[in-house]
């Protein structure tokens, strides 16, 4: 089992209007890039889509999600 400690954590916002599409696209090429999965993915009333990004602290050299 992993703790916490084990994984760094980065918050990216996705505004309103933002097609379902272009923010899986969006989604997948932090994953692609830098080496990150989705923790968590919150829909706001707004339509502001709220995305944790999560990933291993050992890869901590790969660069952060560009937001």
């Amino acid at each position: 089992m992993s703790t916490a400690d084990d994984y760094e954590y980065a918050p990216l916002r996705i505004p309103p209007g933002t097609s379902r599409t272009a923010a899986a696209t969006m989604l997948s090429l932090q994953v692609d890039v830098g080496g990150w999965e989705l923790a968590r993915l919150q829909l706001h009333a707004d339509g502001t889509r709220k995305a944790i990004l999560r990933r291993r602290a050992r890869l901590s050299y790969l660069p952060m999600p560009v937001t």
